[in-house]
């Protein structure tokens, strides 16, 4: 599915309606950090808890060091690997899904901080 393409437009808002339906109220607040930020703590050796949030292509094609792969799509049957305890930075292409599944996260009582511009601000380190 090729982002842009109308499946694609549909198959977002298939997501955005389904996590809407699953409790949201698009009314959360959630934190928001800066890809330099995140490099920066990286860099320092603090460890953190990335979730990338895009597709599987997009996800093997690269992704910040370390990240662990839960697609958008897949966030509440994948709920269960996830601990309030930890904060957790969510991570996609421009900050857009990752911004949705940090809202839908917050709801749920999980800290979540969106990593805004997303990969494509993304200057340190590829993964693949």
């Amino acid at each position: 599915m090729r982002r842009g393409s109308e499946a694609y437009k549909r198959y977002n808002k298939i997501v955005r309606i389904s996590m809407y339906y699953e409790g949201g109220d698009s009314m959360s607040a959630y934190d928001e950090v800066s890809a330099h930020e995140v490099n920066e703590r990286l860099k320092q050796g603090e460890i953190l808890h990335l979730i990338d949030v895009r597709e599987d292509d997009e996800y093997a094609a690269g992704r910040v060091p370390g990240a662990k792969h839960i697609p958008l799509s897949k966030i509440p049957e994948r709920l269960h690997e996830l601990d309030k305890d930890k904060e957790y930075i969510m991570v996609c292409r421009s900050g857009n899904r990752s911004g949705m599944a940090s809202e839908w996260l917050n709801e749920r009582g999980y800290h979540v901080k969106n990593m805004v511009g997303g990969m494509l601000d993304w200057t340190g380190d590829i993964e693949k």
